[in-house]
């Protein structure tokens, strides 16, 4: 089930090359870096809005749409979704608190 994501990435990048004009991420791509992460932020803050009201349902269905426009976002931008999993591997297991003081240096 993890490998989902994985599996999105690359539909969304499909999409992106692809030009279907039938496709919302092809549309949403197109329309620029600046609107996918606009839309990213829009179903962030539903996201948090859900959580502040404990709303479980609505939570769970924002928080997909947060990961897809996410990687959508990634995508306009031209991050490959994997070097994000890489980054994720490299701080697995430390503190926090140590990872983020090691940025600061």
């Amino acid at each position: 089930m993890t490998d989902i994501l994985i599996r999105l990435a690359q539909t969304i990048e499909n999409r992106k090359n692809g030009g279907d004009e039938k496709s919302y991420v092809s549309e949403l791509i197109q329309s620029g870096s600046e609107k996918c992460a606009e839309k990213f932020g829009e179903e962030a803050v539903e996201a948090i809005i859900a959580a502040a009201k404990r709303d479980k349902k609505n939570l769970t269905e924002e928080s997909a749409d947060v990961l897809f426009h996410m990687l959508v976002m990634l995508s306009s931008c031209d991050v490959d979704f994997k070097s994000v999993l890489k980054e994720l591997e490299r701080r697995e297991g430390k503190s926090g608190l140590i990872e983020k003081s090691e940025r600061k240096n």
